[in-house]
This record gives C-alpha cells, structure tokens and sequence, in this order.
C-alpha cells in the first residue's frame, strides 16, 4: 500500500510553513508517495502545494480537495495545468463537491444538484486540459456563453490531457460517479470491514463506462497512534469522529453522518448529531462507541496496528492517508516512519 500525509485540513489551518517543509521532505525521504491539501474555511488547496512543489523533488501533490462550484471549471482547469507544469507532472486534482454548510454559508453559492455539478465540472476540465477549443453545453455550464461575444478558446499553452482527476465521494451516486470519471478515489469515514458499500457502487459506475475497479485507484485515511493504553487513545480519537458526525454538516444534511450510518452506526450517528448540533458536544464525544474510533484508526501495538493494516489490505485499498499522531514534527515522524515499515512487511507477507 503506498502511503499518503496531509498538508493542512478542512479544520486547522498551516501555522509554520518552515515546520511544513521540515515535515514534507523528511516524509518524502522516509518513501511516502504523495501529500494532499485540503480546503474547508481555512486556507486554499492549491496555495500550500505549490508552495511544497518547490520544496519536494518526488513526492505526488493533490487536492484533498478542491471545491467544485467554487471556482469556474475553465479556472480549475488553468490551475490544474499550471501545477502539472510547475511540478514536473507530480500533480493531482482533487475535487469534492463539499457540503451545503461551507458552499452557501462561506461561498454564497448554492448547492443544488452536486453530482450533476460535479459530471459537468469534470467534463469542461477534461475538455479544457485537451487542447481542444473549449465548448460546452450543458445545465450549469455553457461555454462560449450564449449571446456574447466571447469564442471557443484553446489552451494558450500546452496541453496537458493526462491530468489526473481524483473524486471524494462517500454516496452510493457520487460513488458511482466516480467509477465513471475518475482516475482515483479520496475515501473518508471508511471502514474496511465495510469496504463493498463503497466498493459496489464505484464498480457499477466504472463497468458502465467500460472499465473495472482495477482502474481507480483508491485510498482510505486512518489516524495512527502507537500505544500500550489503547482505550485512552481512543477517547482522544474519538473526538475526530463525534466532529464528523455533528459538525462536517447541517441538521438536515451531513455525507459523513449518513455514512457511518450505513455502515452499522445508525442510531449512535442520530443522537452523536442531535447533541453536537445542541451544543452538548461533551456528551456527543462520549457517545462515540472505542469501538467504531477503533475501526477507523490504527492504534495500539504493533502487531495490532499489523492486524488493522492487513484488514486495509485484503479490503482493496491501494493507498492509506496517514494522520501520524504526534505533538511535534519529529514525533509525528517517529510514528509515519514506524508504520510505514509495518506496511512493508504486511505488503511482504
């Protein structure tokens, strides 16, 4: 399994970018294959990556993930293509459609009908990135605009038509619409033993296009926390899954939330939600069962972390996006570096 770190994330900000650096190279040298920026409310996605472009010789760059809607997919596009040539080709667009909260609360734009957004986003990029004058016509994006007096335009540079587009989708239609478009999957809430209610769905959208899960790759993100005191972990773990159950939504519509639902987690997600969104976020915390902390993460010894690795594994999971705990970069790299060799010996075995 080839390994994954973040720059940033949707709820914290980059304090020190010198500590960033520090980070990424000694990442970079330990054998991870790429670094993903995320954007939320804090910083952009793109900013921090070409900012590492400089700074890292191999490593792969994404957007973990760009926001669809929030820029035009002709810009999205534009971007994309300049990264591609700014990092050697090390460079990957992420998109996601986000959520109703940050799209109309900290955008101003609606988020009515995502998927369909999303197909026609991926579209106009692929189109744009071609080389090929740019039309389009379709519900939310035509292109040239009727009526103006604006043409088809073609990339003033050179194209880059390989550009790979990667998908964050967690739904059973967005799943599918990545199994359709997309070179890669950016999974979240994933739980390994659950892999197929993911997994169906992407296969149905890429058999329909005539391809086959082998052709998407995939990844899953786990925290990792080496420890004698596995239960005292996981309340500290369980902190990130009581967010992703009240806060990463509205009341009425939260993807994380409905995904730890169908995962077996219906009612603890119900109530997680319900006294999260009341401001009784303690006793939201609290309610998070060690167990479902435990799913979602690696934690213990070794040969536990191992025994979760190899689960990750037989699951299908081509790449893992690791959160090294850790208050310090060095002790941050203390534990990538460790599992990072049990990965080695589980791929070994």
């Amino acid at each position: 399994m080839k390994v994954a770190i973040g720059a940033g994330g949707a709820t914290y900000a980059i304090q020190d970018f010198d500590e960033l650096t520090t980070y990424a190279q000694e990442a970079e040298k330990l054998g991870i294959d790429s670094i993903w920026s995320a954007e939320a409310w804090i910083h952009d996605a793109i900013t921090p990556l070409a900012y590492l472009a400089g700074k890292t010789e191999r490593v792969r760059l994404g957007t973990g993930i760009m926001q669809v809607g929030t820029r035009t997919p002709a810009l999205a596009a534009m971007t994309a293509m300049t990264m591609t040539a700014l990092t050697e080709g090390r460079f990957i667009l992420g998109l996601g459609t986000s959520g109703p909260q940050v799209v109309e609360g900290w955008h101003g734009i609606s988020f009515a009908r995502p998927l369909a957004r999303t197909r026609e986003y991926i579209e106009v990029i692929r189109r744009a990135v071609s080389g090929d004058p740019l039309e389009y016509d379709g519900d939310f994006y035509t292109l040239p605009l009727p009526g103006g007096e604006g043409k088809a335009l073609r990339p003033a540079g050179a194209a880059t038509p390989d550009v790979p587009i990667w998908v964050a989708s967690i739904g059973p239609r967005n799943l599918e619409l990545t199994g359709e478009l997309a070179d890669g999957w950016l999974g979240t809430v994933f739980i390994p033993e659950q892999a197929e209610l993911f997994f169906s769905h992407i296969r149905v959208g890429a058999e329909r296009v005539g391809r086959t899960l082998d052709d998407i790759e995939l990844q899953a993100g786990a925290g990792v926390w080496f420890t004698d005191d596995v239960d005292e972990a996981l309340m500290a773990l369980r902190d990130r899954v009581a967010f992703s159950l009240g806060g990463m939504g509205s009341r009425n519509t939260n993807f994380y939330n409905a995904a730890y639902s169908r995962q077996g987690y219906a009612e603890e997600a119900k109530e997680v939600q319900r006294l999260w969104l009341d401001g009784n976020r303690n006793e939201a915390r609290e309610l998070v069962p060690l167990e479902l902390a435990q799913k979602v993460n690696l934690v213990g010894t070794d040969e536990m972390v191992k025994d979760r690795l190899r689960v990750y594994r037989d699951a299908g999971i081509d790449m893992l996006y690791l959160q090294p705990n850790g208050d310090t970069v060095e002790a941050r790299l203390e534990t990538l570096g460790r599992v990072m060799d049990l990965i080695n010996v589980v791929d070994a075995e």
